[in-house]
Order: structure tokens, then sequence, then C-alpha cells
């Protein structure tokens, strides 16, 4: 083939460079417009219970993404510290997700179910009382300050818009839920593990009271994370469970 005429007629080159890199972006993007999602679904996700996303709001108000990732990569030192690497699902209604490197402190993406509730409660008070060489500061108010549910229902139904499936019962139940979601032996408490799975009822920041705190909030968001997935069954059948 005569490649003069493009290494001589410089335009020639890169209308020739135009239309190859649209001819290879059209091969990439056309299929995913007759795709539902790229993200394989995995059986078990769900999304967060009302008061597991007031924690995550919580988490992302304080800037605890600054030190913490939620992202296991494939590599064996990451898979034998942190557990199974991380799924693209994991993170499908989680927005914004929490995907990356930056670790002045562990990565949290299995930390659900690690440690018990009085152990985050103590670590959140007092990082060093737990773990003596740890850098983080301590968040005691988190404790002493009153959830505020004002805008939960709200910020539900803006999450359903960006495509998280709340259902019209989870948004009618959001002040419900969180309620029950801190009292273990209430009726209320058992519908709402109908409607979210696996979710851990307790009172987590081990104050007594029917009120919750911001505290509650961040644990529970802390303790489901890592915990939707039965990862066994994942290896076993593959990704593609519905």
């Amino acid at each position: 083939m005569n490649h003069g005429i493009f290494e001589k007629n410089s335009i020639i080159l890169l209308v020739g460079i135009l239309i190859v890199v649209s001819i290879g972006g059209l091969v990439q993007i056309a299929p995913l417009f007759w795709v539902d999602s790229t993200i394989e679904k995995v059986q078990g996700m769900r999304p967060y219970t009302p008061l597991e996303q007031a924690g995550r709001d919580i988490y992302l108000r304080e800037g605890c993404y600054n030190c913490h990732s939620q992202m296991i990569r494939t590599l064996r030192d990451e898979v034998e510290r942190y557990g199974h690497y991380s799924l693209a699902a994991e993170s499908m209604y989680d927005h914004p997700f929490q995907w990356g490197s930056k670790r002045t402190g562990p990565d949290l993406a299995r930390v659900g179910g690690k440690y018990s509730d009085q152990w985050h409660a103590d670590h959140m008070a007092n990082p060093r009382a737990v773990v003596p060489e740890s850098i983080m500061p301590s968040y005691s108010w988190l404790a002493k300050r009153k959830l505020d549910t004002s805008e939960l229902e709200a910020r539900t139904k803006t999450l359903r818009m960006v495509g998280v499936p709340y259902t019209d019962e989870m948004v009618a139940n959001v002040t419900a839920d969180i309620a029950a979601q801190i009292n273990p032996d209430s009726k209320a408490a058992r519908e709402l593990l109908k409607r979210y799975p696996k979710a851990k009822v307790a009172k987590f920041d081990g104050v007594p009271g029917t009120e919750p705190s911001e505290l509650d909030a961040m644990i529970a968001y802390l303790q489901i994370l890592g915990q939707m997935v039965d990862f066994a069954t994942f290896d076993a059948a593959g990704p593609n469970l519905r």
C-alpha cells in the first residue's frame, strides 16, 4: 500500500486518523445502546436501608473517603488481607461510589461483620483506644448528635430517580424503618427485614433510647459493607446470578 500520500500530507493524515478513531469508537460505544446495564447483577444486592443510607451520607460528609477506599483489587496481597475482590455490582447503587486506591487507613469494602458494634463505637470515640498505632481523628460527637431524618424521604426519592430501585413501600416507610432498625425486638424490625434482607438490627451506638444518633447510622452503614453478596455462591455459580 502506498503510504506516501498520508505521510506527505498532514491534512489527509489527520482525516485518516479521525476516520479510524471514529470507527473504533463506534464499535465500542454502539453496543452499549442495546444493553440494559454494563454491570452484571449478583444475587443479594439491594438498596441501602434508610439508616444505612444516612450513615453513608455522614461518612461522605465527614470525609472518610479521604483515607479509606472501598475497592479490593484482584491482587493476591489485597485479597489475602481484605477478602474477596470487589465486584462492580456492589457499588451499583452508590452515588458516588467509593472505589479508589487512597489508603491512609485500611480498605473498608469488607469491614461489615469484622468487628462488633461496640468496637466501632469505641473506635469512633477514641481510635487509639482500640488501635494504638491509629492516626484517625476522633468522631466522638457522632454519638451525641441526633440523626436528622427530615430529608431522608426526599433523598430516597432522588436516589430512585437515578436508578436505585426503591419501591413505593420503601419510600413510604423511610421514617418507620429508621426507628425499626435500632429496635431489634419490634414487629417493625421484622417488617424492615422483609424489605431489606440481611440488614442488621441493633442499637448500634450502645446507648439505650429510641432516638437514633448519627453514630447509629454510621455503624449501620459500616456493618453492611461486604455483607450483601454470598461470595461462596458467587464463586461457585459465576457472576450472572439473578
